[in-house]
């Protein structure tokens, strides 16, 4: 079988692509070692071999499930990058290494394999981290939904940085790096075929590089995380859980977008409860906020940088707000999930 026709690549996934035979070694070279390529990768083993530099090692899995896998701001390749290396850098990790497995459904479309694998490919070489061994299975046409993607990441933790979820303590400032509920919103618009006046695209973005400045400027960061599924509600929720302490927010401070907000409130959606991709969470001493806010501030990813509000006293481990109108509200975890397969 010819994988690389004139003119782009035509035909679809079959079963013989997941079989261990021509296809299948067709596919991997042609398709995934093509537009993957680094010197790990072809090696060419079920395990890759690499070095790896002194200091602790920080591990990552996600399964990437998202509906629709093509969306405003990105596709499943390029967010299955860069969930995984956010996951890496919450830790205070320089992210190393990526692995990638794939679940293809027969009948899929080859041409949207590769822009997915491209989408990949990109992302990596943007964020200087090789994808260096992965997998392939196929399985019958009705028990997949097209492709799924799993992506492994390993990084290693500089000396003296000690960044983790039960950290956060009463006196700290909570800092989120830009507008909340980009991403959701983006995902939510694709599928009802919403039109707004202006795009809303996803916030996917690999922020390791945002989080190595942060870092270099204040090595005693308490606490960092990516408020993913469950957006900045959940997340914060997560944290007071395991700091064992509470949260208070002032809904004025809070960085969001007009046509997020809009259409939050068009769709019936709490914009706290929204995914995000891009974004991310910093709890420090309040001394330190300033500073972290500056560094922020100067790139590109955390431009829209805020104190949203700060860490108190609460046996409870309650997160609560402080409202536009002066009154104030319970943030509690959601009983459900407004948005199913947001990554």
């Amino acid at each position: 079988m010819n994988m690389m026709e004139t003119g782009g690549r035509s035909g679809s996934v079959d079963m013989t692509h997941g079989g261990g035979g021509r296809a299948m070694a067709s596919l991997i070279s042609d398709l995934f070692q093509r537009h993957l390529a680094n010197d790990l990768l072809s090696q060419g083993h079920d395990a890759t071999r690499f070095e790896v530099p002194a200091g602790r090692l920080v591990m990552s899995t996600d399964g990437h499930v998202i509906s629709p896998l093509f969306f405003p701001g990105g596709d499943i390749g390029s967010l299955a990058v860069h969930g995984t290396l956010n996951d890496v850098a919450m830790a205070g990790a320089r992210p190393l290494y990526l692995t990638a497995g794939f679940i293809l459904e027969e009948g899929f479309p080859l041409r949207d394999l590769e822009r997915i694998v491209m989408s990949m490919a990109e992302a990596c070489r943007a964020a200087g981290v090789p994808i260096v061994t992965g997998d392939t299975k196929v399985v019958e046409k009705g028990k997949g939904d097209g492709v799924f993607i799993t992506t492994t990441g390993l990084g290693v933790v500089p000396d003296g940085v000690d960044i983790s979820g039960d950290k956060a303590r009463p006196g700290h400032a909570i800092i989120v790096s830009g507008t909340i509920g980009d991403h959701g919103v983006a995902i939510l618009s694709k599928r009802e075929n919403l039109e707004f006046e202006t795009e809303i695209r996803s916030d996917s973005a690999a922020l390791h590089g945002l989080v190595a400045g942060m870092i270099d400027a204040v090595p005693t960061i308490a606490v960092l995380r990516d408020p993913t599924r469950g957006g900045l509600a959940a997340t914060l929720n997560e944290i007071a859980q395991q700091s064992k302490a509470g949260m208070v927010l002032d809904e004025a401070a809070i960085p969001m977008k007009p046509d997020v907000a809009a259409a939050c409130e068009l769709l019936g959606l709490d914009p706290l409860y929204v995914a995000n991709e891009g974004k991310l969470i910093c709890i420090c001493a309040a001394d330190e906020a300033d500073r972290l806010l500056a560094v922020m501030r100067a790139h590109p990813l955390g431009k829209d940088a805020a104190v949203v509000g700060q860490v108190v006293e609460d046996t409870a481990a309650m997160v609560q707000m402080k409202t536009g109108f002066g009154g104030g509200r319970i943030v509690d975890w959601l009983a459900g999930e407004q948005l199913p397969r947001i990554c």
